[in-house]
């Protein structure tokens, strides 16, 4: 009994991160991180996308943390709530920074975004521009919340329809496994998200010191493993 109350109890902690991180992404005046590389890393650039209704204000503290510890971040503004299917989104993001001229950027992703990025390191248009990829609580298999809902087949209509362990979408992805090994997963350590994890076979699988969906992006613990990531990807550039 206690331990399902002190569950309910960090669940509710991390939907109130979520909740509180989505009304500060609202707020009019805020900006996203620009490409800037004020600390002593090797300039890695990094893309960030984020998941469903995180606009790219919405992991603005960690894209923050990121330039200042050298690396040039570039968000993607075209993304808007990131409500969109995953090819339009796919193509969203490659519209956009195709013309930065980036070269050997890492992505960086969280939830959603993690299944856009997989999208784009199998496309022929990341060649030269993108090494790998972190991703963090990203539903690779899918989420069983979806599968469960009683409102399915409105749920699979839904830009929530991504997630169901039966999307069309998730399985044209799982099914190809020639980039897995370019991919670092990040797991938190309990998800109420994507209950059953974020495992993705042939690919660097990685528990997070952290718990929640939210959290995962929002802990400066959270941040290090990441950042430790990101550098290690970049040191295979040529």
């Amino acid at each position: 009994m206690r331990e399902g109350i002190a569950r309910l109890a960090s669940f509710a902690r991390d939907w109130t991160i979520g909740l509180s991180d989505l009304a500060r992404a609202i707020l009019p005046g805020r900006r996203p991180a620009r490409p800037g590389h004020g600390g002593e890393c090797a300039a890695i650039p990094v893309v960030v996308l984020p998941g469903i209704l995180e606009n790219p204000r919405y992991l603005s503290p960690f894209t923050t943390w990121l330039a200042a510890a050298g690396h040039p971040v570039t968000t993607v503004a075209s993304l808007g709530w990131n409500v969109s299917g995953l090819a339009t989104s796919v193509d969203r993001v490659f519209d956009e920074v195709g013309g930065m001229g980036l070269r050997d950027a890492v992505l960086v992703a969280h939830s959603k975004g993690g299944l856009i990025g997989k999208a784009m390191l199998r496309d022929p248009r990341s060649q030269g521009m993108l090494i790998g990829m972190v991703a963090v609580a990203t539903p690779f298999s899918g989420s069983v919340l979806w599968e469960r809902a009683q409102a399915t087949a409105a749920v699979r209509r839904s830009p929530l329809g991504l997630f169901h362990p039966a999307s069309a979408e998730l399985a044209g992805l799982a099914v190809d496994g020639s980039v897995n090994a370019r991919i670092v997963s990040l797991q938190p350590s309990f998800d109420q998200v994507v209950p059953k994890g974020s495992h993705l076979e042939g690919a660097v699988n990685e528990m997070l010191p952290v718990g929640g969906h939210f959290r995962s992006v929002r802990d400066p613990a959270s941040w290090a493993v990441i950042h430790a990531h990101v550098d290690r990807l970049g040191a295979t550039r040529s």
